[in-house]
C-alpha cells in the first residue's frame, strides 16, 4: 500500500476583478457614513484601476508600497495619499474575512505606513470687513437672494458645515435658555451637539422661511430661475456654488464653504470666546482640531518678525562715506600742527618731529642736521681732529665712528680752536 500524499495548502495570492468588486461591497457596507462611504468608494475604485492595469500582480504588502509610491509620484497631499491607503487596508482586511486573500498577505498589507507629514497647512480665513462685503454681495429682494443670504449667514454666524446645512431641519431650530439655537444636531462621524444662533442669523433665517412658504422639514429648498421654490432639499454641491460666487463678486478666489467654518471660529477668537465653547461650537471631539481652526500654531495676522525693523528711512550716499574721510583726517592734521612743530626741514614723515613744549632748544643756527649721504664741513672737521688712524676704516666703510656719533645731536657744536 502506497504513502499517503498530503495536499499542499495552497492559498490565493492574487485577486480577480469579481474578487475586488466583492470585498468593495462588504467595506462600504460596513460604514454608517454617507461621506465616508462616497469617499471610501473613490478610493477603493482608483486603487482597482491601477491594481488592474498590470497584469498578474499579486495582492501583498510590497504591492500596497509600490501604490503608495504611485501616489506619492502624483505630489498628493499625505492626507489624502494616507486616507488612499486606509481603504486598501480595509479592502484587504475585507478580503481576508471572505477567505479571499491569506490572513498573512492582510496582516502585512495592514503594516505599510502611511506618508508623514510635517507642520501644518495654512488654512484661510476671512477678515470681518470681507465677511461683511460677502453678505452685502449675497443680500437681494429676490427668492435666490433671500436663500444665499440665509445660508452664508449661517455658514459664517454659526459654522456649520455643507452637509449639516443641507440637513438642517425647521424644528430643529428652538428657544433654550432665553436663546435660540439648533438642539441635538447631529454631525460628523455622529456626534451630538447644540449650535447657539445669533439675532443676526435667525433674522435672515426667518425672512428666507417666510418668503419661501417653509413651515416643515428642510429650511432650503432649491429656487428656480423663474423665482418658484420647489422641492424638499438640496444638495452639497448647491452651497458650493453659493459660496464661490458671492465671494467672486466680492473679489474673494479660492474660497470654499469650509472657510466660512473657519473664519466663524477666527472671529470668536479673535472677540475674545473661550477656546472651550468654540470647540462645543465647533463639535470637535479634540481641542487640537480647534486650535488648527483658529489657527493658533502660527499667527499670520501678528507674526513676531514684525516687532522689530531693522530697516532705516534714508539711506546714506555714495559720496558720504568718501567725504568723510578727508574731513576727519583734515581735523587731526590741523589739531597735530597746533600741537607739534617741526624744527628741520623736509618732509614730515621722513624727518623726526621735535615738540617745541617740552625741549627749549637754543637758536636755530646752532641746530646741525647730521646725515649718512651729505655731512656739513664743520661736521667733518670735527670729526677728522678727533679721530685716529683706526677710525679711517670706518670711514671708508662709509659709517661714523662712535666718538662721532656720541656727542654730536641736539646742541651745540664743540669750539674747533679748543
Amino acid at each position: 500500500m502506497g504513502k499517503h500524499r498530503i495536499k499542499p495548502n495552497y492559498r490565493r495570492r492574487v485577486l480577480r476583478l469579481p474578487d475586488l468588486d466583492h470585498c468593495k461591497l462588504a467595506v462600504l457596507n460596513s460604514l454608517s457614513s454617507p461621506a465616508s462611504r462616497r469617499v471610501y468608494e473613490y478610493a477603493i475604485d482608483q486603487f482597482i484601476a491601477w491594481y488592474c492595469s498590470e497584469p498578474r500582480l499579486a495582492f501583498n504588502r510590497i504591492v500596497v508600497v509600490r501604490y503608495r509610491m504611485y501616489l506619492e509620484s502624483r505630489h498628493l497631499a499625505a492626507n489624502t495619499i494616507n486616507q488612499q491607503l486606509a481603504a486598501v487596508r480595509r479592502l484587504a482586511h475585507e478580503a481576508s474575512d471572505s477567505g479571499l486573500l491569506s490572513p498573512e498577505l492582510a496582516a502585512g498589507i495592514s503594516r505599510v505606513k502611511g506618508v508623514k507629514q510635517l507642520g501644518f497647512r495654512s488654512g484661510n480665513w476671512l477678515s470681518a470687513e470681507e465677511s461683511s462685503e460677502v453678505l452685502k454681495c449675497a443680500r437681494g429682494n429676490s427668492m435666490r437672494a433671500k436663500r444665499d443670504y440665509a445660508m452664508l449667514a449661517l455658514l459664517f454666524g454659526c459654522g456649520f458645515r455643507r452637509s449639516e446645512l443641507v440637513g438642517l431641519e425647521l424644528d430643529e431650530i428652538q428657544m433654550r435658555q432665553g436663546h435660540w439655537a439648533v438642539v441635538d444636531l447631529i454631525g460628523k462621524g455622529g456626534h451630538i451637539r447644540t449650535v447657539p444662533i445669533p439675532e443676526w442669523v435667525k433674522s435672515a433665517v426667518d425672512q428666507w422661511t417666510r418668503a419661501a412658504g417653509v413651515t416643515e422639514g428642510r429650511i432650503f429648498r432649491a429656487v428656480a430661475r423663474a423665482g418658484k421654490v420647489w422641492g424638499k432639499s438640496i444638495s452639497q454641491n448647491v452651497v458650493w456654488y453659493v459660496v464661490k460666487g458671492c465671494c467672486e463678486r466680492a473679489g474673494l478666489e479660492h474660497i470654499a464653504p469650509h472657510d466660512l467654518r473657519r473664519t466663524c471660529a477666527k472671529l470668536c477668537h479673535s472677540s475674545g470666546g473661550e477656546l472651550e465653547q468654540i470647540q462645543f461650537l465647533l463639535g470637535h471631539v479634540s481641542v487640537q482640531t480647534t486650535e488648527r481652526y483658529l489657527g493658533c500654531k502660527q499667527n499670520l495676522g501678528h507674526p513676531v518678525n514684525d516687532l522689530f525693523d531693522l530697516g532705516t528711512d534714508e539711506l546714506p550716499h555714495e559720496n558720504d562715506g568718501e567725504s568723510a574721510t578727508p574731513k576727519v583726517s583734515d581735523d587731526v592734521e590741523k589739531a597735530s600742527r597746533q600741537a607739534i612743530e617741526c624744527r628741520h626741514g623736509g618732509s614730515d614723515h621722513d624727518q623726526p618731529v621735535c615738540d617745541s613744549r617740552q625741549l627749549s632748544l637754543p637758536e636755530r643756527t646752532d641746530l646741525v642736521e647730521v646725515r649718512k649721504d651729505c655731512r656739513p664741513r664743520s661736521l667733518r672737521r670735527c670729526s677728522e681732529a678727533g679721530t685716529s688712524g683706526g677710525n679711517a676704516g670706518s670711514k671708508a666703510d662709509g659709517q661714523s665712528s662712535p666718538r662721532t656719533r656720541g656727542p654730536v645731536g641736539l646742541g651745540t657744536l664743540p669750539n674747533p680752536t679748543s
